[in-house]
């Protein structure tokens, strides 16, 4: 299965994407830096995009482990804008209503996705807004 490369416009993240992402780019930038020998941080001058995601993604990784007991074994990050929908897929998938309810039944899934929130605490993704458990 090909690797995620997390963005703050994914709906969701797995965090093991987050932790797997920011070794890679950790070790290009120890190989870039060692192969220049004493110049200061070449690698982030070399590759400004690059940097900048591992920022982002050191101070997301950093901000969630305070909060999300399981980050390391993989946690799901969901974003605000795709938090309703989360909600209906895990009421669904943890068999608490049927995903084939007649159509003219209808649940107030935004109250719904309001309620599972209570469980989650935001954080932020280079700008966007995130849920975590």
């Amino acid at each position: 299965m090909p690797r995620t490369i997390p963005s703050n416009t994914d709906s969701v993240i797995d965090s093991r994407d987050i932790i797997e992402r920011i070794e890679e780019l950790q070790a290009e930038r120890d190989t870039y830096d060692e192969e220049r020998g004493e110049e200061r941080d070449p690698w982030t001058a070399a590759q400004p995009d690059d940097a900048a995601e591992l920022a982002a993604l050191e101070k997301l990784a950093k901000e969630c482990e305070e909060y999300a007991e399981d980050w390391n074994v993989g946690t799901t990050l969901i974003r605000h804008s795709y938090f309703t929908e989360y909600a209906r897929e895990l009421v669904e998938d943890c068999g608490y209503i049927s995903p084939e309810l007649p159509h003219w039944i209808e649940i107030d899934w935004t109250a719904t996705a309001e309620n599972v929130r209570a469980d989650y605490t935001s954080v932020d993704f280079d700008g966007a807004l995130y849920w975590v458990r």
